[in-house]
């Protein structure tokens, strides 16, 4: 029986070695931001060994039943051995492959693979292109592939030479085959469907993962169910704490029911029946921004809209994915566990930006450079009343550069100029929301437009957006609806959220400004706000009255001591008021921190949070109880 399985145990070692090294060179990779100490390390390697032996136990398990089945006539002859050969040097290439990539994953988001690469196996189109465009794949797959020849001639070849040995017969291999077979269904049974956290330290529990673990773990688990899984409270009290968070002195709630959560929402002053041009900016973050402090002088076109308009200063975005930015800014709602609501099955006709706008005339369309099926974008604003404008309708003229990720932003935007003619000559009002896309990775745009090389990184895609919203602006001011036009200007969400803490506050900064020289005076707004605030604020300098079942308030109008973000992951999700954050995450657990003039989170006790806990569950559990209840 030894000589029958030895391929198979000679070959999940190797595997088990692979793990460990990529754990290894992802550990030192991470020393420059993570602060882990020995005991720590050893509790990574500890848990990453258990990770990676249920995985070699699942990869080897139909191997073991091959082994244990096949008659011994086949099993002996020369096609079976060659098979069996080219099936392990096929699967030595597939996890070493795994492992580079997960080295290139590492560095654009410090995370083990997660939520974020499932995405990417399902837009193959788009994410293959880009990492053609941005990595010498060909290359390093031959690299690999001289890898995984030169691992099966030292360490696998001679165990598959000497399987020709004679074996014991199939009842004693069919009982071996049972009981690894019994191992596995114990270990998928017995183990958290989410890796479990081994310390507080996020690189720690990162780096103790298993890469293909997680990304199976994060294929099973693409949208969770709060009650079951974060801290809950009475559904009443916690209907009464929302309405209390959500109350205004311009509102009135539509009943009296204490569940109900539908406003009337008066406007302070006239509508003014202007048109909106709403650019949701890839990656974003503040700190590019001259505005902020930046002194690279990036984004010289946003800093004149900022001094000439409304910047507000300390906006959080809600997630740290371009969905989960859309969510926010159109439909008014905190980020609730799993996917967007813009990527989940049934979220048509859901109460929106764009649906009280359209209920007072406005035409609503959606631009995009990319193909609109990624991340189920054209489906989800299809389904809430826009027209969608994306690559598949750009041509000519309008698509004169584009890379794997879309066309470039200039271009888009030449479109959406196009339309606002159409509209203004129509005379029918407009919301237009423009997704940019040429602040992406590989970071190309049209040669000439600015001075840094394309290609050359982030800080070029930064300014060559910068300047395709310039030149916007600059063409749309010649237009005879530019002065009956209200721009917004926001960040889906920041370039990087990597850091040692689940939800590093700075790394959630994102700037919103509003453009209107012939509406709306220049000022600076210091208040914390959130980026599902956008709706409420828009709508009030629009003078729009209407019945609102939105979660975001009004930010130029809200009661001082009332400012409050929230903000999340895919599985946290937080509360930042006073100072405080608060955490849930899922087997219920609830953390508070203390945010530090630096920037670093002190661990405190939940009483310190004084009410922001009750808080936090109020806008999450009603929240998600919201999005199921209304048949969505």
């Amino acid at each position: 029986m030894a000589s029958r399985f030895k391929p198979i145990v000679s070959f999940t070692l190797t595997l088990l070695a692979v793990f460990a090294l990529t754990r290894a060179a992802l550990s030192v990779r991470a020393l420059g931001d993570a602060s882990l100490d020995l005991p720590q390390l050893a509790r990574v390697f500890a848990a990453g060994l258990g990770f990676d032996l249920m995985v070699a136990l699942y990869a080897s398990l139909p191997f073991v039943w091959l082994c244990a089945l096949a008659p011994e006539r086949l099993w002996r002859t020369r096609v079976a051995r060659v098979a069996i050969h080219c099936v392990a040097i096929a699967g030595l290439f597939v996890f070493c492959f795994a492992a580079a990539a997960e080295w290139v994953f590492w560095g654009e988001f410090s995370a083990r693979f997660n939520f974020i690469a499932v995405d990417y196996l399902v837009y193959t189109r788009e994410v293959l292109g880009n990492i053609f465009e941005s990595y010498p794949v060909l290359p390093v797959a031959a690299l690999v592939a001289l890898l995984s020849l030169a691992i099966w001639a030292l360490f696998v070849r001679r165990s598959i030479e000497d399987w020709a040995q004679p074996s014991a017969n199939w009842k004693t291999r069919g009982v071996a085959a049972l009981l690894a077979s019994t191992a596995a269904l114990a270990c998928f049974s017995l183990t958290p469907e989410r890796p479990p956290r081994v310390d507080e330290n996020r690189f720690a529990n990162e780096l103790a993962a298993n890469g293909l673990y997680n990304l199976f773990s994060a294929f099973r688990n693409n949208e969770l169910d709060y009650t079951p899984f974060y801290a809950t409270e009475d559904p009443a009290e916690v209907s009464l704490k929302l309405r209390s968070l959500l109350s205004e002195p311009a509102s009135a709630f539509a009943s009296d029911d204490p569940v109900g959560l539908t406003r009337e929402i008066v406007a302070a002053h006239p509508e003014l029946g202007s048109n909106v041009v709403l650019i949701v900016v890839e990656s974003l973050s503040a700190k590019f921004l001259g505005a902020f402090g930046n002194d690279a002088g990036l984004t010289p076109n946003l800093d004149r809209l900022a001094q000439h308009g409304l910047l507000f200063t300390n906006l959080r975005a809600t997630g740290t994915r371009t969905v989960r930015g859309l969510e926010a800014v159109t439909l008014s709602v905190p980020p609730t566990p799993g996917y967007s609501i813009v990527k989940r099955p049934h979220n048509a006709n859901l109460p929106s930006l764009g649906s009280v706008l359209r209920e007072r005339g406005y035409r609503t369309r959606f631009f995009y450079g990319g193909y609109s099926y990624f991340d189920n974008m054209g489906p989800f604003f299809a389904g809430n009343g826009f027209d969608v404008i994306d690559r598949a309708v750009l041509s000519g003229d309008e698509a004169g550069f584009a890379n794997a990720w879309g066309v470039a932003d200039e271009f888009v935007f030449r479109r959406v100029l196009r339309e606002a003619r159409r509209s203004h000559a129509a005379g029918e009002r407009f919301l237009s929301l423009v997704l940019t896309t040429s602040n992406h990775r590989p970071f190309t745009y049209p040669d000439g437009r600015i001075d840094i090389p394309s290609g050359d990184g982030r800080d070029g895609a930064v300014k060559y957006t910068d300047w395709a919203i310039g030149k916007f602006i600059d063409e749309a001011s010649k237009e005879a609806f530019f002065d009956d036009t209200i721009f917004v200007i926001v960040a889906d969400h920041c370039a990087s959220s990597a850091g040692e803490l689940d939800i590093p506050v700075d790394q959630y900064h994102i700037p919103m400004i509003v453009f209107a020289p012939a509406r709306i005076a220049p000022a600076r707004v210091e208040r914390l706000a959130s980026q599902m605030d956008l709706a409420p604020t828009l709508l009030e300098l629009l003078g729009v009255s209407y019945r609102s079942r939105f979660f975001g308030r009004d930010i130029l109008t809200q009661e001082p001591g009332s400012e409050r973000a929230l903000l999340g992951t895919y599985q946290r999700l937080g509360y930042l008021k006073d100072g405080m954050l608060t955490v849930l995450s899922p087997v219920r657990r609830v953390d508070v921190y203390r945010i530090e003039p630096d920037g670093e989170q002190t661990p405190v006790m939940r009483r310190a949070a004084g009410d922001g806990v009750a808080e936090a569950i109020a806008y999450y559990q009603s929240a998600s109880a919201a999005f199921a209840q209304s048949g969505h």
